[in-house]
């Protein structure tokens, strides 16, 4: 199994740079960050710190998030913001930026969530225009744009695999614009009552990338109830080819426990 580690979530014991090599450090070749920053467009020096972390701790960075606002406070993405159009316009050129010095190809925009007297169709359509402008800038680096359901917020207006797929349906439409994917978080799906075995039966092969926690609860695998090895299984054998971001809260002191007792598992099981 290939896993990448969201180091914005795990780790956070660490001070942010250190995260990839402790990742490295614990086994994993690969990592994943939501926004790394604190504005859309940081100072070059701390552009470039991040990158050095990466490239020190030898490690890939498979996903970046867009900027997405203040999140601890609730924000959850510019894409559908208006008033912050500029901001996300100019953030696109920033996450290319690092795109193109470390290899990164899945890039995540969340939506966005309702505002309070502005027209939810207005927001739509800026989301449809903005999701066609970032999928433009990171095709010039063979990239692809995530567009993920999210649990947690009544405000966020995408909370299951239809309400994404029918956005990435309009983007394609209306901007001709087709490398806008959907980011299958099985945590967040299941939390918001999806029927996830359909969903991976009917759209697999088109997902973009899956990021899995256990429910209830958020934790590792093996905290809670859901089935997250069937479904990776039965994704990869409906064509999802990709890696599985590791995007929980830990419960334990070694947050990678529970992959190596299921890797130990694995290997006494076939012996």
């Amino acid at each position: 199994m290939t896993y990448t580690v969201n180091c914005s979530i795990l780790l956070t014991e660490l001070p942010l740079l250190d995260r990839p090599a402790a990742a490295k450090a614990a086994g994993y070749d690969a990592v994943e960050f939501w926004w790394p920053f604190a504005s859309a467009v940081p100072d070059q020096a701390e552009v470039d710190a991040f990158v050095t972390a990466i490239h020190e701790a030898g490690v890939q960075l498979t996903g970046l998030n867009f900027f997405a606002g203040d999140m601890p406070a609730g924000d959850r993405g510019l894409v559908s913001w208006i008033g912050r159009e500029d901001e996300f316009q100019a953030n696109i050129a920033v996450v290319v930026g690092i795109g193109e010095r470390l290899g990164t190809k899945a890039f995540n925009a969340l939506y966005g969530n309702r505002i309070e007297g502005v027209d939810a169709a207005a927001q739509d359509d800026l989301a449809v225009r903005n999701l066609a402008a970032a999928g433009r800038a990171v095709a010039g680096i063979g990239g692809i744009v995530l567009l993920e359901p999210v649990s947690g917020m009544e405000t966020y207006p995408l909370k299951t695999a239809a309400d994404a797929l029918a956005v990435i349906e309009r983007v394609k439409n209306k901007e001709g614009v087709d490398n806008v994917k959907l980011l299958a978080d099985f945590y967040h799906l299941a939390v918001n009552g999806d029927d996830i075995p359909a969903v991976i039966a009917a759209h697999a092969a088109e997902f973009g990338h899956i990021q899995i926690a256990d429910a209830p609860g958020r934790g590792e695998p093996g905290t809670g109830e859901l089935p997250l090895a069937q479904w990776i299984e039965d994704a990869r054998a409906g064509g999802y080819a990709g890696v599985i971001g590791l995007e929980y809260k830990a419960t334990q002191s070694d947050p990678f426990a529970w992959a190596t007792a299921s890797t130990a598992s694995a290997a006494s099981t076939t012996a």
